[in-house]
C-alpha cells in the first residue's frame, strides 16, 4: 500500500514539475504563466502529447515534433527531480499519513511540498539565468515565517515561537550578506542570503548548518572538478549557488541530518 500511494504521490509531483517548468521559462518574460504551452523554437502551440512530462521528451527524442529544434534537459530534470520530492515527502511522513489525523498529514504534506516546490523553481532558474529570482524567494520567506508559528516539533501544532527562531534566520543571513558586500556582489550574489534567510526558518538552525555545510562542500568540489577540466573560464566564472543550497536543504531535510548536534 504505501508502495502504490508512493508512485501516486510521484506522479503528482510529475506534473507539477511541469508546471514549474513553465514558470521557471516564463518568469521575468512579460509572457503570462496561463495559456497552452508553445515550442520556444518555432513557437508552434504544443498538443496535450507533446506535455507528458518525461515520457513526452524520451519519445519524441529530445526533440520539438514540428521544427525538430532540441529540446532542454530542463524538462525532464525539473518534472524527475519534482517526483521524487512528492514522494520522499509521502514517505517521509507516513507515520504521520497512517497514524496522525487527516488535517495534520495534509497541512504538513503541502506545506512541504510547497516549500521544495519553490527551492527546486529558484534552483533551476538560478542555474538557468544565474540569477535568483525575487517573487519566489520572497513567497518562500514568507511561507518559512508563517510555518514558525504553524508547526512545532515537526508537527502542525499553531503556536507564538520563542524569540531566537526568528533570530537564527538572520544570524544564517548575515554571512551571505557579509560576502555579498565586501565583494560587492562578486563572490556571492544578495539572493543567496534571502534564500537562506527563509531555508533557516524553515529547516530550523541544526539542519540548517547540515545544509550549508553541503551546499560549501559540495559547491567546492564541483567548481574544483569544472576548473581542473577547463570548464570555466578560470576562477572568475559565475558558478550559481542556489542549486547547492537546493542540493543541501534536500539531503539534510530528509535525512536529518545534524553535523553539530552538541551545539543545538
Amino acid at each position: 500500500m504505501t508502495f502504490i500511494l508512493a508512485i501516486v504521490f510521484f506522479f503528482f509531483g510529475l506534473s507539477m514539475g511541469s508546471f514549474l517548468n513553465v514558470i521557471i521559462f516564463r518568469l521575468n518574460t512579460g509572457r503570462s504563466f496561463g495559456g497552452r504551452s508553445k515550442c520556444l523554437s518555432c513557437q508552434k502551440t504544443l498538443s496535450w502529447y507533446e506535455l507528458v512530462p518525461v515520457a513526452s521528451f524520451i519519445l519524441q527524442g529530445r526533440r520539438c515534433r514540428s521544427c525538430r529544434a532540441k529540446l532542454s534537459w530542463q524538462y525532464p530534470a525539473v518534472e524527475l527531480l519534482s517526483g521524487l520530492i512528492f514522494a520522499g515527502l509521502f514517505l517521509r511522513f507516513t507515520n504521520l499519513f497512517y497514524f496522525g489525523s487527516a488535517l495534520d498529514f495534509s497541512v504538513t504534506y503541502a506545506f512541504c511540498a510547497i516549500i521544495f516546490s519553490l527551492l527546486l523553481l529558484i534552483a533551476a532558474y538560478d542555474l538557468r539565468h544565474k540569477v535568483i529570482p525575487d517573487i519566489p524567494v520572497f513567497i518562500l520567506i514568507a511561507l518559512s515565517f508563517a510555518g514558525l508559528f504553524l508547526f512545532s516539533g515537526g508537527s502542525f501544532h499553531l503556536h507564538f515561537p520563542a524569540w531566537q527562531e526568528f533570530l537564527y534566520g538572520l544570524l544564517f543571513t548575515l554571512p551571505f550578506a557579509a560576502l555579498w558586500f565586501i565583494s560587492r556582489g562578486k563572490w556571492m550574489g544578495l539572493g543567496d542570503g534571502k534564500l537562506a534567510l527563509g531555508l533557516a526558518w524553515f529547516l530550523g538552525p541544526s539542519i540548517m548548518f547540515s545544509a550549508l555545510a553541503l551546499s560549501f562542500w559540495s559547491g567546492a568540489g564541483i567548481g574544483l572538478i569544472m576548473v581542473a577540466f577547463k570548464k570555466l573560464h578560470g576562477l572568475k566564472s559565475e558558478i550559481p549557488f542556489a542549486p547547492f543550497l537546493f542540493f543541501g536543504a534536500i539531503l539534510a531535510f530528509f535525512f536529518q541530518l545534524n553535523f553539530f548536534p552538541s551545539g543545538f
